[in-house]
């Protein structure tokens, strides 16, 4: 670790004496994307990448000619010409709804026309440099906690161009950018197989997970009863004594609550509000989370079996994840992109909800423009259900056991894939500050 001096950055450490130090906004210049929204996007026309596109992780790059990129009319060639990218832009989403995604980016890897779009930052270089060596850099913890640190935002989480020319770049010789691009492009290709497999793998036991919710939720577990068409394509036929009935005659749904930036307070001091991002892998979590001190209505304080839903997201992917409250988290309240229903059949509702019904349902309200699921979207919808509370009761105690089998096996796949994407993680910051250095 010879001639290294110390870098002056947060998180860097240091860094070989023969590297240098500098603001964004003295290595690139900024502008911003299209002043539009989804109702102008189109399937054909010049592509145009917005924050969406950036949050989907097409990787560091993004080709909008295979990468399913929707586009805008022609027209803006001549009226937005400065939101026009050119090869090796960068393009950031200067919204996200979590932290956790802030300063998320792409760069263009196409020489083909298109647009920043919507909710986005453009940086293109004022200087040589690989662009491969400073996307290795941007994803880097160190960098990324630069924009962390001075996001703002309740709901969502938005930088500024202010924020990214102020965050500070190492630069070392162009050719040993080159290098160490060059080189973590093999180094982690080779990471990126062992986690896409592992990946894959997840998958593939979630599929497995839905179909055997969906098979016992519309079949129940005894198998000689007989059987009717349901006169629904994602349930076909189900025991001929279960009944079909809409969600709004079984309970009732609510909206979370609206709160301000001033209400969010320390975890002490006030009432945690349960978001999307407390949802994962169909169970609660709580690694990200807001607390607030405002009033609360008693109807959207959470109590114990209400089935907390994703209504609104900006990823379509995401409506209708949800998940059983709990003993401990009763007594809290959810935010307004969230919606709970509430019913004394929840425990098998909430099954039901993990079947394939929302795939049956969404696309029938949910457009590239609105990705909501309203309290009257789901009162509407229909699901089979066994009146019976002891049947009911036998079929979801028969999911607790068999899903806790699969859950435990992606569990243990999703552990091995943080372990090699922490590996990863080392593997870029040790290369990217010089701690490791790659013969040129």
């Amino acid at each position: 670790m010879n001639n290294m001096k110390p870098s002056g950055i947060e998180g860097f450490g240091d860094i070989p004496a023969d590297w240098e130090t500098n603001k964004m906004a003295y290595v690139f210049s900024f502008g911003k994307g299209l002043s539009i929204t989804k109702e102008d996007l189109q399937d054909e026309g010049i592509p145009s990448i917005t924050y969406g596109d950036i949050h989907s992780r097409f990787g560091f790059q993004i080709n909008p000619e295979v990468d399913g990129v929707r586009c805008v009319d022609f027209r803006y060639l001549r009226t937005a010409r400065n939101s026009l990218l050119q090869f090796g832009d960068f393009i950031f989403a200067d919204t996200s709804e979590d932290i956790a995604g802030s300063g998320n980016f792409t760069h263009l890897n196409s020489h083909a026309p298109a647009f920043a779009g919507y909710h986005t930052i453009t940086a293109r270089s004022k200087r040589e440099v690989s662009v491969r060596f400073m996307a290795y850099l941007f994803d880097s913890e160190p960098f990324r906690n630069q924009i962390r640190n001075s996001v703002s935002g309740v709901k969502v989480f938005s930088i500024t161009q202010s924020i990214i020319k102020s965050a500070k770049l190492l630069l070392p010789p162009l050719h040993e950018q080159r290098a160490i691009a060059a080189f973590l492009d093999e180094r982690c290709g080779q990471v990126d197989v062992i986690i896409a497999d592992l990946e894959r793998q997840v998958e593939l036991l979630r599929r497995y997970k839905k179909s055997l919710i969906s098979e016992t939720v519309t079949k129940g577990l005894d198998k000689n009863v007989p059987m009717r068409d349901s006169g629904i394509g994602w349930i076909g036929t189900m025991p001929s004594h279960w009944k079909m009935k809409r969600l709004k005659f079984l309970g009732t749904a609510r909206n979370g609550l609206t709160y301000n930036p001033d209400d969010i307070v320390d975890e002490d001091k006030g009432t945690l509000v349960l978001r999307s991002s407390n949802i994962q892998n169909d169970k609660l979590a709580f690694e990200d989370n807001v607390y607030v001190r405002c009033p609360i209505p008693r109807e959207i304080v959470l109590q114990k079996n209400d089935i907390l839903i994703c209504s609104r997201n900006g990823s379509q992917a995401l409506i209708g994840k949800c998940a059983l409250i709990d003993e401990k988290t009763a007594g809290q309240t959810y935010g307004a992109f969230m919606c709970v229903f509430r019913s004394q059949y929840n425990r098998f509702i909430h099954y039901v909800f993990l079947s394939d019904i929302f795939n049956y349902y969404l696309g029938t309200f949910l457009t590239s423009t609105v990705n909501q699921l309203t309290n009257m979207n789901l009162y509407n919808m229909t699901i089979p259900i066994p009146m019976d509370i002891k049947e009911q009761m036998d079929i979801v105690n028969s999911l607790d056991s068999k899903c806790a089998d699969v859950d435990s096996l992606i569990f243990e796949k999703l552990r091995s894939i943080e372990t090699v994407w922490k590996y990863k993680l080392s593997l870029i910051y040790e290369y990217v500050t010089g701690k490791k250095r790659v013969s040129s």
